[in-house]
């Protein structure tokens, strides 16, 4: 019987400068332009996400401040 890794929950968010950031932007985009995998590595731990990732933009506002986030999503294993 194989075991399976159990997975932790993670929330990490990580301020970069701005070079850094768009660096990160133009590796993603250049992967989805062409139906690859992106990898990553964040607060250590080395992430694969597949080319059918469900890609969607998050707005969201309040009384202080405003917040876009790119998010991709994908199953474990996938």
């Amino acid at each position: 019987m194989a075991t399976q890794k159990k997975r932790v929950r993670r929330d990490i968010e990580k301020d970069y400068p701005a070079k850094q950031f768009v660096a990160k932007l133009r590796r993603l985009a250049d992967c989805i332009e062409q139906g690859k995998r992106f990898q990553i590595q964040v607060a250590g731990e080395r992430l694969s996400i597949p080319p059918t990732a469900i890609i969607n933009i998050e707005h969201e506002s309040g009384e202080s401040d405003e917040e876009v986030e790119f998010q991709l999503r994908w199953s474990p294993g996938q």
